[in-house]
């Protein structure tokens, strides 16, 4: 019956699972999920800082490339737990031209970010292409953002960000090998790009080369010095296809380490995978994890409605 639900759990995931992602973070694996997260919040508790930024209103935000999210009408967006050390402010509007600055250890409070109006058609197209991509559902929308990317592309040829925002694309639309075309010409225009790397990984793993897909997510994590959890996840799901069940789950948490809960899916993927290893209690705690973090996420239901049950099989497991 697990091993049921958790097949169907997975299968799911296959069609949802998004990456968006992104201080080099130490990872200690402990005896258990809990123990961890017990572990993490203690050292969070006593070295995180909150910072809010301030800039146009519906502004995206990155922080070391892990997307934090929108502003609000006012331009401001709050981000709760920031680690001590240097970090990486990205940001990008509509109609502006994207600003990335630092972010020093001492900083704390509002952080300011003034943008620029541009009126480059290339960076233009290519942000029409982006939100395009964002809402695109079936084939004929992806279609329409393909075509936004390849203007900004003939605007400005040596555009590394738009030949991989053209590789996702590519991608979702499961033509991998003009994806891996794309991923040609963004490491041509930028040659170490870890992000093209980390996308590179997951379309190899579409076409099931699952050793070429490892090299890559590697490189993108050796590229990125440690911090890539797009790579970290792409790898456990590769370890995870290889019946590698203990690899998985320590890239599973590498990637969680490293998105500070702004992907409460990734919580799924590693307690199924504790669920295959018939560690019922480290399932739960992942799961429960997710429901705290999105309790009407899309797999919602289908999580509670299974959490008894590995409740019960760990309370077996536990009796002598």
């Amino acid at each position: 019956m697990t091993n049921r639900n958790a097949l169907k759990l997975s299968r799911i995931i296959s069609s949802l699972l998004i990456f968006t992602f992104f201080a080099v973070t130490s990872f200690i694996v402990p005896d258990t999920f809990a123990q961890r997260r017990t572990n993490r919040t203690a050292t969070q508790s006593a070295s995180a800082k909150s910072i809010t930024v301030q800039t146009e209103p519906g502004a995206i935000i990155w922080l070391d490339e892990v997307r934090r999210g929108l502003t609000d009408e006012s331009g401001k967006l709050v981000i709760k737990t920031v680690a001590a050390g240097r970090h990486t402010l990205r940001v990008r509007a509509s109609g502006f031209s994207e600003r990335t600055l630092g972010i020093l250890p001492t900083q704390r409070g509002t952080v300011s970010v003034k943008l620029t109006r541009t009126t480059n058609e290339a960076e233009l197209a290519f942000q029409k292409a982006e939100e395009a991509r964002e809402r695109a559902r079936d084939d004929e929308t992806r279609s329409q953002s393909a075509e936004l990317y390849r203007r900004a592309l003939k605007l400005r040829p040596n555009f590394a960000a738009a030949h991989l925002g053209l590789a996702r694309l590519l991608l979702d639309m499961s033509d991998y090998k003009s994806a891996l075309s794309e991923i040609d010409e963004a490491r041509a225009d930028r040659p170490v790009y870890a992000e093209a790397s980390a996308v590179e990984g997951r379309i190899l793993r579409e076409m099931a080369f699952e050793d070429r897909a490892i090299e890559s997510f590697r490189r993108s994590i050796r590229e990125a010095h440690g911090f890539q959890p797009e790579a970290h996840t792409g790898l456990a799901r590769v370890y995870e296809d290889k019946g590698q069940l203990e690899q998985a789950v320590e890239e599973y948490r590498a990637a969680l380490a490293q998105l500070s809960d702004t992907e409460p899916v990734i919580y799924q993927l590693l307690g199924s995978v504790y669920e295959k290893l018939q560690k019922y209690r480290d399932a739960v705690s992942a799961y429960e994890k997710y429901l705290e973090l999105a309790p009407n996420g899309t797999l919602a239901p289908a999580i509670r409605s299974i959490i008894d049950q590995l409740k019960q099989q760990a309370a077996e497991q536990a009796t002598p």
